[in-house]
């Protein structure tokens, strides 16, 4: 995740692009990437293993009892594989959700890079989920969203390939370096490879990670910054740029408590 506060480097480099076997993580450590409207900005995810990275070139298109978190992907003992670049067009989820949250919505869209062994309406139902829970963002008392399937859009999450988000990525100034997601004017870009296998933290529950990117890149979106963590042993916000550390805090993926309480710490840059 990244926000206004940690920007990424602007040094950009080129590999010739290959397909690799993303290792899977067991450790424990933590991260996200995020930008808002109007900015770009891009964050790290926990201390992944150095590759060598390829880009592709890709158009310029341009998270009563509150509910349960949805329940906690055990990822595949098989490593994935993650192809390292893909050709930078998509294909959208067809439908439209329901609104979640008060006052006027904020209309997206979810799409996934062609070529990629993920479904777009299955990516769809895990963002609208995320986005609706009232833990989420729509705690503020303010915040709404609904997807939509095309027409005009606030922003778009996209899921593509780590050349892909870079190549998107760079063309407002950032290096992802094939590791990291990025906002850049309203496109949310996930990277596939945090996707999959989360970051060391969450390498057992790669859908609560799920959670913390999104949330924490619409987050920026709304015009939130980076925040650090407020004690030991406290929930780690989700503005935290939480693959740099913990720093004593403890997971935690949601913006607000189940109390609708702001989950935060103090500001950093």
């Amino acid at each position: 995740m990244t926000t206004r506060t940690a920007r990424s480097s602007r040094g950009r480099r080129r590999a010739a692009p290959r397909r690799r076997r993303a290792p899977l993580w067991g450790a424990v450590a933590a991260l996200a990437v995020l930008g808002a409207a109007g900015f770009a900005v891009v964050d790290a995810a926990d201390s992944p293993s150095p590759r060598h990275k390829s880009r592709s070139s890709a158009p310029p298109r341009a998270t009563g009892s509150p509910a349960p978190s949805p329940s906690p992907s055990r990822e595949a003992t098989a490593e994935p594989d993650i192809p390292s670049t893909g050709p930078g067009t998509f294909t959208g989820a067809g439908g439209s959700g329901g609104k979640a949250g008060s006052g006027p919505a904020l209309r997206y869209r979810v799409e996934v890079e062609d070529g990629l062994d993920l479904d777009a309406a299955d990516v769809a139902r895990q963002v609208e989920r995320i986005l609706a829970d009232p833990r989420g963002w729509t705690a503020d008392g303010h915040s709404a969203f609904q997807r939509v399937p095309d027409g005009t859009t606030d922003f778009v999450v996209r899921i593509a390939t780590p050349g892909t988000v870079d190549e998107i990525c760079a063309q407002h100034g950032l290096d992802t370096h094939g590791e990291y997601n990025c906002n850049v004017a309203q496109n949310v870009m996930v990277n596939l490879e945090r996707w999959l296998l989360a970051t060391p933290v969450y390498a057992k529950d790669v859908t609560a990670y799920r959670a913390l990117i999104i949330n924490h890149e619409v987050g920026h979106f709304l015009g939130h910054g980076h925040v650090g963590c407020p004690g030991p042993g406290q929930p780690a916000p989700a503005m935290m740029q939480q693959i740099k550390g913990m720093h004593g805090c403890v997971p935690n993926v949601w913006p607000y408590d189940e109390r609708g309480r702001y989950v935060t710490g103090p500001a950093v840059s």
